[in-house]
């Protein structure tokens, strides 16, 4: 059954037999008309209002001694906690972070994962522990539906504190500036309403477990090489405008217990002691009453970190020094550091725990049962949503049950299905039938290239039972080519892995796929191109080749939704959350900045390995030349075509708008009908643009919602008011000038669509 075709009912009848709570959504399924609300007004749940949780947590501070006050704002890597003098290690068991508690006050031990698409495992420290595994987030975004991001937050969620867990390194919402981002993958794409809606309903659902979750990386960690050097420049409007825009509405849908910092420098501060990311913009412009957590390995000072709002440093093993351990007690002897300051760090802590209900919740001290085949439904569903369809000429797809011939080839497809690398790394329930050692790079030590036990071979018999399926690896283009000319269709799968801590060098398929591909689509015209890759990829073969689906990294399900999108038991849905570019050189960024550097000093290293280490990679800068003009802006605004732009997707069915009204009486909202014109059922993503004359478009509200064939729903989409402005750091504050303002409702950031003018008196936003 597919899960977006249920009723509203029916979805959140399912949400609650997975204990999570029902969440409002984009779109709505029971025929009723769909609103799409502001990020910001949507009401944030928590365990505990903000007025009790701070009240609660003065009074466990009036209680505490210094050293557990101190005890508190530092937490031990286990992996490499016994160098540390005094490391409660027996306590501690293998995963990113432990913090001891302070049983006298009820403050439970604080035992930290990783968890983008999963209760992460990287390289099966814990043995034999697994977990379900989401598709990547970028699937998760394509899918445009706040309620599956919160849904697969919840189940994360549920298995952390099964696994006696209760702080989740999740919830990342860099903004995709650059398509060889590495870690693409584990981001919601280049869009920042899009992206901090999603991140913020995913959020909602992991701590709705009673569990914190973090949003990261806090902030403009826009690439992987040279990370922990590198410094992002870019205006204070501009940057506005764009990645804390993303991270700001997510921590207003969200309300996340704590926000981590990241690796690079901003402006010329480094992320985790920057006083106008941490003191300025987050805890006094957007009101934040969590704490800020470092990343591991983040901390450069003792000092000038506190001062600038760093809370607590994490994995304190992976820095230079332990900071926030002898020095800072050193310092506040000293008086370089109030003890004013240090009770705000500690009670910061304790009002993200009360507010998401850590404190309140049982402690979970040994593994629990976990239904891991229902929760592998909310994967699949997920992957299903997200996979979109991006080209199917003379409908080809769905494929035809007759077909009594069907190759696959390449990809592993026989056995699973990729998975991204990196700290994100979820070791699935059916484990990973292919795992490839990495012998070099930034990734070797906590990476490896692995494929999901999830076998579109498998899922493909099964759903066509009466063909003859077979494989073929594509290793030898010739063999495969002369496989293809003997079956009646032919499915390439082409794979390109990215990993965190390294930047994809290329945007053409590894390995020679593109010439595998052009000498399949040579030898059968019934040629299916299955992407599973981080982000987007060059298709020098799309004009010979009839259908192409971008599949992502798609989890532990991945083969299943595949096969079923490939034979219509689901109607693809998924939109692009991303550009897909037409050349490397369309982008602001045709070569990633730095690698060139890193290469030759990898080089140098690696020619003369007895030689002394030498200074290694030294510090640069980039500068944003697109400003907040991120993705599918930055091409409007330079005149480029992209291959495949931001929001597109097709379907099986086919879709129509009409009768398009713009209202501005308490904020802007646009109402519009929307026809399922087509012979199938299927779910449409309608996207509200809006531009001023010195402005591109921008995505200013989106509705998802599932029609009927010959059905029509009205729809209302109202409009995210700091969208519509620019931000003016004299006010300082949001200000949409007064003026004409150019609306547009399409199904992607190019199409036509409908649009119609509307006049706005102006008004100012609070920053």
């Amino acid at each position: 059954m597919n899960f977006l075709s249920l009723s509203l009912i029916s979805r959140l009848a399912l949400a609650t037999a997975i204990g999570m709570t029902p969440v409002a959504v984009f779109a709505q399924t029971d025929g009723r008309p769909v609103s799409s609300e502001p990020a910001s007004a949507t009401p944030v749940a928590t365990e505990v209002d903000a007025t009790e949780a701070a009240a609660r947590a003065d009074a466990l501070l009036a209680r505490m001694t210094r050293d557990e006050k101190l005890q508190l704002i530092h937490g031990y890597f286990p992996p490499m906690a016994a160098q540390t003098p005094g490391a409660p290690v027996a306590d501690m068991i293998p995963s990113a972070g432990h913090i001891p508690g302070i049983p006298r006050l009820g403050i439970p031990t604080l035992r930290e994962s990783d968890a983008s698409l999963g209760v992460a495992n990287q390289v099966e420290q814990r043995k034999g522990d697994v977990a379900t595994a989401l598709p990547s987030s970028l699937a998760t975004a394509a899918t445009f539906d706040p309620e599956i991001a919160y849904v697969g937050g919840a189940m994360i969620g549920s298995e952390a504190r099964a696994k006696t867990f209760n702080i989740l390194l999740a919830g990342g919402v860099n903004l995709t500036r650059d398509p060889w981002n590495g870690r693409n993958f584990e981001y919601l794409g280049e869009d920042p309403l899009l992206a901090g809606v999603m991140a913020g309903d995913h959020i909602r659902g992991v701590q709705s477990n009673k569990i914190v979750s973090t949003i990261k990386h806090f902030a403009f960690n826009a690439q992987e090489t040279g990370r922990m050097i590198m410094d992002a420049r870019l205006d204070e409007a501009s940057l506005r405008e764009s990645d804390l825009l993303a991270f700001q509405i997510a921590i207003e849908r969200g309300n996340p217990g704590s926000v981590m910092c990241a690796y690079n420098k901003v402006n010329g501060d480094w992320a985790c002691e920057n006083d106008f990311l941490l003191n300025q913009v987050l805890k006094r412009d957007w009101k934040y009453d969590g704490w800020v957590m470092s990343d591991w390995g983040a901390v450069h000072s003792t000092e000038k970190a506190a001062l600038a709002g760093l809370d607590q440093a994490s994995g304190q093993e992976l820095d230079r020094a332990l900071y926030f351990d002898a020095p800072f007690r050193a310092a506040l002897d000293a008086g370089r550091i109030p003890e004013a300051r240090l009770d705000d760090m500690v009670r910061r802590l304790l009002v993200g725990l009360i507010e998401t209900g850590v404190l309140d919740a049982p402690v979970v001290t040994t593994p629990q049962p976990i239904d891991y085949a229902r929760n592998a439904e909310v994967a699949q569903r997920a992957a299903e949503a997200g996979i979109v369809l991006l080209k199917n000429q003379g409908g080809v797809l769905p494929l035809a049950r007759t077909a009594k011939r069907i190759v696959l080839i390449g990809g592993h497809a026989d056995v699973g299905v990729l998975s991204g690398g990196g700290s994100s790394q979820v070791r699935s329930v059916d484990g990973a039938p292919v795992e490839i050692p990495l012998t070099s790079g930034a990734a070797a030590s906590f990476a490896r290239v692995t494929w999901h036990a999830s076998s579109p071979l498998n899922a493909i018999r099964a759903v066509a039972p009466d063909a003859t399926v077979t494989y073929v690896d594509g290793r030898d283009a010739a063999a495969a080519a002369a496989a293809a000319r003997a079956a009646d269709i032919a499915v390439v799968f082409a794979t390109q892995w990215t990993t965190e801590a390294q930047d994809v060098e290329s945007l053409s398929l590894p390995d020679d796929q593109d010439g595998l591909i052009e000498a399949v689509a040579a030898a059968n015209a019934r040629t299916v191109v299955v992407l599973e890759t981080g982000g987007p990829v060059l298709m020098p073969w799309l004009e010979k080749t009839p259908a192409v689906i971008q599949a992502w990294y798609p989890g532990q399900r991945g083969g299943e939704a595949i096969a079923r999108i490939l034979f219509g038991e689901v109607n693809p849905s998924g939109r692009l959350p991303i550009t897909f570019p037409a050349s490397a050189d369309q982008a602001p960024r045709p070569t990633v900045p730095g690698l060139a550097e890193m290469k030759a000093v990898d080089a140098a290293a690696a020619s003369n390995p007895g030689a002394p280490q030498g200074a290694g990679l030294q510090p640069f800068a980039v500068d944003y030349v697109e400003g907040s003009d991120v993705g599918y802006r930055w091409y409007e605004r330079e005149g480029r075509k992209p291959l495949f732009p931001f929001g597109y997707g097709l379907s099986y069915t086919s879709f129509a708008y009409s009768n398009l009204a713009v209202s501005n009486t308490q904020g802007l909202s646009v109402a519009v009908d929307v026809t399922n014109s087509g012979d199938r059922a299927g779910a449409e993503v309608a996207q509200l643009y809006v531009a001023s004359a010195d402005q591109p478009r921008r995505l200013a509200a989106f509705a998802r919602m599932t029609l009927s064939p010959g059905e029509t729903r009205r729809i209302v989409l109202k409009a995210e008011p700091r969208i519509l402005a620019e931000y003016d750091t004299a006010l300082p504050g949001w200000r949409i000038a007064p003026g004409d303002y150019r609306i547009t409702v399409a199904r992607d950031a190019a199409e036509a669509g409908l649009s119609a003018n509307v006049t706005l008196s102006g008004s100012i936003i609070k920053p």
